[in-house]
């Protein structure tokens, strides 16, 4: 292995600047998943890395090595496209010894290092078919296989996933997640996908306007956002105008329907707070922050979203999917304080 690095990346497209100054040391072995809305820039920094797009500026170093230069089929990197990019006219087989052929790899050692990874993501059986034989599940595998029969030093993901319909995305995550862990290649995932960025990568980048606006281990970007675009992107939350204050060695949160206790991190003064649909619950009227008045309500299947208002301000809990609720009910609600997230207030919510 070796430890995959980007220095001060820069792509521009005319007057659109794509990837914005971007450095990154990557985690060795892990699974760092790069995800972003569309035009965020994160398929570029990917194809530079790839050596697919020329960086206006910056390197790409792999063990120290510069690799900015060395044409894609020498880096020893392993790419999975969106499309697959495979050839109907090919086997399964031919195919995944594709990527070999390039290298000038013998025609015996292809077959066993193609045969080797067909066995690997378990579609061996398959080897004969022909592209248009074989499902989108099992195409995705195959270019899986062909990336991973060239013995890659650095796995690269383009939205791998996005053909596929929802339960077998879900299905092939499961499988793609136990895999690349058990083969500790340091991987680059990119896709818009939150769900799948934060279920597959140990570390996540989230990108916009071609700069990472937070780095860190998934759970940890999902509960401590460092702004408002990042807390909305990774799922819901509820982000209210607040102020802090200390009375009598003790902090609270004024909210702008109620007060809580203050999260460790506030500091006295003016501040957004962010709480996560989930951070809520109904409770008894003596044991509510505040009643909310119900407005709406979405079944999302193990769950059920409520919509409520209360004192001019728009709030969503989620609730089990049990419950059952009258347009008229007025709801009272405790908030989980220790889930609370504050940030400072310096100027409008970003």
């Amino acid at each position: 292995m070796g430890i995959l690095e980007i220095k001060s990346l820069t792509k521009s497209y005319g007057a659109v600047r794509a990837v914005n100054d971007f450095s990154h040391r990557f985690s060795e072995g892990k699974i760092t998943a790069v995800v972003g809305p569309s035009g965020s820039g994160k398929s570029t920094l990917l194809w530079m890395i790839a050596g697919l797009q020329r960086p206006d500026q910056g390197r790409v170093f792999f063990d120290e090595k510069d690799l900015t230069a060395v044409l894609p089929e020498n880096r020893d990197f392993g790419m999975v496209f969106q499309n697959y990019a495979l050839f109907p006219h090919l086997t399964v087989r031919e195919n995944v010894e594709f990527g070999l052929r390039v290298r000038h790899i013998t025609k015996n050692e292809r077959g066993a290092l193609a045969d080797e990874a067909l066995e690997l993501v378990k579609i061996g059986h398959l080897r004969d078919r022909r592209i248009n034989q074989i499902s989108g599940g099992e195409q995705q595998r195959v270019a899986l296989a062909r990336a991973l029969a060239i013995k890659p030093k650095v796995l690269l993901m383009d939205e791998p996933l996005s053909a596929l319909d929802a339960k077998l995305r879900e299905q092939v995550r499961a499988e793609l997640f136990r895999l690349l862990n058990s083969l500790r290649i340091t991987t680059v995932y990119v896709t818009h996908d939150q769900v799948e960025a934060m279920s597959l990568g140990s570390e996540l980048i989230v990108m916009d306007q071609g700069s990472p606006l937070q780095v860190g281990h998934p759970l940890d970007v999902y509960r401590k956002p460092v702004n408002k675009f990042v807390a909305e992107f990774l799922g819901s939350a509820n982000i209210f105008e607040g102020r802090c204050v200390e009375k009598e060695g003790k902090r609270s949160i004024q909210l702008p329907f109620t007060v809580i206790d203050a999260p460790p991190q506030s500091k006295p003064g003016s501040c957004w707070v962010m709480i996560r649909p989930e951070d809520m619950r109904l409770t008894a009227d003596d044991d509510a922050h505040f009643i909310g008045v119900f407005e709406s309500s979405l079944f999302l299947g193990n769950q059920i979203r409520i919509n409520l208002s209360v004192a001019g301000q728009k709030i969503i809990l989620d609730v089990e999917n049990g419950f059952r609720v009258d347009k008229k009910d007025r709801l009272p609600v405790q908030i989980k304080t220790d889930k609370v997230f504050v940030w400072e207030r310096q100027g409008p919510v970003t």
